[in-house]
């Protein structure tokens, strides 16, 4: 229901603003600034963007938790889309979002909100790895040689005749 409002409240707010400035400023330079926002703001989240790609890289080759670099990299990726959506109301929620504090403030209050659980994935198991003494890498087996000339063994084709 709060996802309806909020499509639904959202262009209402854009529209009053877009009149409220309109009236202010003019419509050219009304226009005007919502394309000079979407071009800083592209630039902005192209900068950023490309931080946050290293920091994820960074973290997950220094085997390191990259949930928080890439908590970063999805609210920028947001605020490009917020920025590139005309309107004074998304822009201001676009600019917020490409401050780190604002982020991770919005990331904490999330993280606060979840409960986080360590699921180990189970090694694989060997069928003799039990057995004490025994060693994962051994079969153990018995054997007995058939010598070649016993009666009623044809030969396999795999042995010497």
């Amino acid at each position: 229901m709060w996802l309806f409002a909020l499509f639904v409240a959202v262009p209402i707010i854009e529209i009053a603003l877009f009149i409220q400035v309109g009236g202010l400023i003019g419509l050219w330079p009304t226009l005007a600034l919502v394309l000079l926002t979407a071009i800083s703001g592209s630039w902005l989240v192209r900068e950023q963007g490309l931080g946050a790609l290293a920091d994820l890289q960074r973290s997950m080759s220094e085997l390191r938790d990259p949930t928080e670099p890439f908590a970063h990299g999805l609210m920028i990726l947001f605020a490009g889309l917020l920025l590139l959506t005309p309107g004074f109301f998304t822009d201001m929620i676009g600019i917020a979002l490409l401050i780190r504090p604002v982020r991770a403030a919005i990331l904490a209050r999330v993280a606060s909100r979840m409960q986080i659980l360590n699921v180990a994935r189970p090694q694989p198991r060997d069928a003799f790895s039990d057995r004490p003494g025994s060693r994962p890498d051994v079969v153990d087996g018995d054997f007995y040689e058939i010598p070649p000339d016993s009666p009623g063994i044809p030969p396999s084709g795999w042995t010497r005749h």
